[in-house]
């Protein structure tokens, strides 16, 4: 199989230009509103920016995810498996 590198005719993904952090189901940006850049080890072109999170947005994801635990775990296993 030839691998079609992503954003090229032929790719498989398609890559956006910035991430966010995945925080209370949806991409949120970092707090401290900064982001690092990845690279692609192959030929050094840029693969995307990604958020250089911080305690402050760690703090926020633990704050939501104890927000879902208990309607979490009263979602059924059948429910989960679709979900995940």
């Amino acid at each position: 199989m030839l691998y079609a590198k992503p954003g090229t005719p032929g790719a498989v993904i398609t890559l956006k230009p910035r991430y966010g952090n995945y925080i209370g189901g949806e991409f949120v940006a970092p707090l401290s509103g900064q982001y690092f850049t990845n690279t692609s080890p192959v030929d050094g072109s840029v693969i995307a920016e990604f958020p250089r999170s911080n305690a402050a947005d760690i703090d926020k994801a633990l704050d939501a995810a104890h927000a879902a635990a208990d309607a979490w775990g009263k979602t059924s296993v059948q429910e989960r498996s679709h979900i995940l």
